[in-house]
């Protein structure tokens, strides 16, 4: 069991700080798997402080129970002479990053614990045994901490839930949910009220004040494992009037703010979820599936309600008029990507025509898009081929075609066009979608990295310009280091978040953005959709409301956040679940980085990373080169750069800590 004994003195007093004199800092704690925090103040710039070693460091005795990425409050030490690190120690724990924590039930000296799967988590969890919860010695359970005063002491906690058997694909599928605060299961009376919106349907007084869509064709595009159809697009030529010529294109999103009433348990529920989560083998849905699924869903051959953007649109992609507000639809066809795909290419196909004309004005939107500035950050994205059991039998690469990004074009129209227009109504309150531009210190570690590897950059004000970057991402395209490379893109990037402080979209070069296009499975698009029809209704929501709409904009970015480390984790989990059955098998590896500990690998088909320790690489002694990003060996000067194409042997696999060791072939 971790103990939490008390730490031995190492030559020097302990700092015993002077309350009423001393000034407290605020911000948020990082641990290392070492035990030792790291705190980034509130304010200061999202580089990558440790390594600029502007970040205060806390050693585990100082920690005061501070865990991963809390919200901390506190004070320095007297800088030491000659010290590169500036130490400190926690005063108080302002606020909890996580509730709980998932791990395996232990005994030791007739004394219940959990041994937590975080890995930055620092000590054990004291179970008594009245808060067991019937949980058995060897399953995996979910604690949430119920005392914790003492630093010195293990925390005390009770079993919230008994998820089942270490290893069985739905117990680690639940405890990756849970560890970030997702429950697979809704409380019963959330249920309930679902149940009873399912079961009244659609009746002849919800159609009231809505524009009738029913005669105009109406299409969906999803992927082919889609339950909930969040849009729908209709389309027609306009022969007569002033826009004859043109095309109506409207982008039919679910009404879910017509069903998701303020103030009901239905609606807590969605607000304190934030998001869906989409794992590898299942969907952690923001709703109950009576809406998400069912009448919520924009299935095929069904009258559905929608909140509604229809534009007129020229050849050119030119938009020449404007309508936004409630509708009701019925869609004429549910297309996956794969046959929207094949009607774009064979002519004697359903909807070839129509299908054409949109792409050709979805690729000038794209056009436009990045003649303004918008840098390029598609990656590839792995999905796994699942037996019976749920075990990986095969890892696949998504295919994006021209359906998927001619629908991705549609959005980020009808996201940007109600972002202007709310921004243009005076006085109103509006969340938006926020991208800041990247942080100058990061762009320089960029620079020098894609110089390292060949790439000649310039800085202007801190940033590479989009165009440059655009350039060596589309000549990386067919090279090994691209993923490497686009993943170093993207790590340089702030992080988009809601905010209702609009300082436009970086990466999409938008002055106005928004998400107004999936409120079956984002809370955002839900307050956007009820701020728009506030407007609509002649209630405009005003800048009074501002905080409140704030605080709900930095929860729904916190759990996003939350949802992608889960996704991330159920990928993880199931590439080293992979590789556990192909032990010994040897594979083409491409170099992802390097460090001085080694060489991180990522196999080239199924996107597996793992680590080539250096003290495996027993040809040679090798030394790490930060500034070229290379290995050499001192005695016959093999280099080892990122990018290079090598063969590699899976040596280990560790599913608790989701790690993967290769070794050279």
């Amino acid at each position: 069991m971790k103990s939490q004994k008390k730490p031995k003195n190492k030559g020097h007093k302990e700092f015993k700080p002077n309350n009423k004199n001393t000034k407290t800092l605020v911000g948020t704690i990082s641990i290392s798997g070492k035990g030792t925090g790291y705190v980034t103040l509130e304010g200061a710039p999202k580089a990558q402080a440790r390594d600029k070693k502007t970040d205060i460091e806390i050693e585990q005795k100082y920690l005061n129970t501070a865990l991963n990425n809390d919200t901390v409050e506190i004070i320095l030490h007297p800088k030491k002479i000659n010290s590169e690190r500036q130490t400190g120690e926690v005063m108080k724990v302002i606020q909890r990053a996580k509730a709980g924590f998932a791990g395996v039930l232990e005994i030791e000296d007739g004394i219940y614990f959990l041994k937590p799967d975080d890995i930055k988590m620092y000590t054990d969890i004291l179970i008594p045994n009245e808060n067991l919860l019937g949980a058995k010695v060897g399953e995996k359970i979910f604690v949430e901490i119920t005392s914790w005063k003492n630093n010195k002491k293990a925390p005390i906690g009770k079993v919230i839930k008994v998820l089942g058997q270490p290893g069985d694909n739905n117990t680690e599928m639940h405890s990756i949910a849970m560890e970030r605060g997702f429950a697979s299961d809704f409380p019963v009376d959330v249920e309930a009220e679902a149940g009873a919106i399912e079961k009244k349907g659609i009746i002849e007084a919800d159609y009231k004040d809505r524009r009738d869509f029913r005669d105009t064709l109406t299409f969906t595009i999803d992927p082919e494992d889609a339950k909930d159809f969040d849009d729908a697009i209709s389309f027609k030529k306009i022969t007569e009037g002033k826009h004859a010529g043109n095309y109506e294109i409207g982008i039919h999103i679910a009404d879910v703010s017509y069903y998701l009433k303020v103030g009901t348990k239905l609606d807590d529920e969605a607000r304190k979820r934030g998001t869906s989560v989409y794992l590898v083998d299942r969907t952690i849905p923001m709703l109950p599936e009576a809406l998400s699924n069912d009448l919520c869903s924009l299935v095929p051959n069904q009258n559905r309600l929608c909140m509604s953007a229809v534009f007129v649109i020229d050849k050119d992609a030119n938009v020449k008029d404007e309508w936004y507000g409630r509708t009701v639809i019925h869609s004429d066809k549910r297309f996956t990507y794969a046959n929207a795909e094949e009607a774009l290419k064979d002519k004697k196909l359903p909807l070839h025509e129509e299908l054409t004309i949109i792409n050709q004005i979805a690729k000038k939107l794209t056009k436009q898009r990045f003649a303004n500035g918008a840098v390029t950050l598609d990656q590839e994205e792995v999905k796994f081929v699942l037996d019976e059991n749920s075990v990986p039998t095969k890892v696949i690469i998504k295919e994006r075609g021209d359906s998927n990004r001619l629908i991705e074009e549609l959005m980020l129209l009808a996201n940007r066009k109600v972002a202007e227009k709310m921004h243009s109504v005076k006085n109103a309150v509006f969340v938006y979608r926020i991208h800041a531009l990247p942080d100058p210190d990061r762009m320089e570690s960029l620079a020098l990295f894609l110089k390292s590897l060949g790439y000649k950059t310039t800085l202007k004000k801190g940033i590479i310009p989009s165009n440059e970057l655009n350039k060596i991402l589309e000549e990386v395209e067919n090279k090994n280091e691209k993923d490497t490379i686009h993943k170093s893109v993207i790590r340089t990037m702030a992080k988009a978040i809601y905010s209702t402080k609009n300082i436009g979209h970086y990466g999409l070069a938008f002055q106005y953005y928004t998400h107004f296009t999936s409120p079956i499975r984002r809370y955002p698009d839900v307050l956007v959709h009820r701020l728009l029809q506030n407007y609509l209704s002649g209630h405009v929501v005003t800048n009074d409301k501002q905080i409140e709409y704030e605080k709900l904009s930095i929860k729904s970015s916190e759990q996003e956040k939350r949802a992608s480390e889960a996704e991330r984790a159920s990928i993880k989990y199931k590439q080293v679940e992979y590789m556990s059955s192909r032990i010994g098998q040897e594979f083409t590896g491409i170099i992802s980085g390097i460090a001085e500990w080694g060489l991180y690998v990522e196999e080239k088909e199924t996107k597996c990373e793992g680590l080539i320790r250096i003290r495996d690489l027993a040809d040679d002694f090798y030394l790490f080169n930060e500034k070229k990003m290379e290995l050499v060996g001192q005695k016959k000067k093999k280099r080892f750069i990122i990018g290079d194409k090598i063969k590699i042997k899976v040596k280990a696999v560790d599913l608790d800590r989701k790690t993967i060791d290769y070794e050279l072939v």
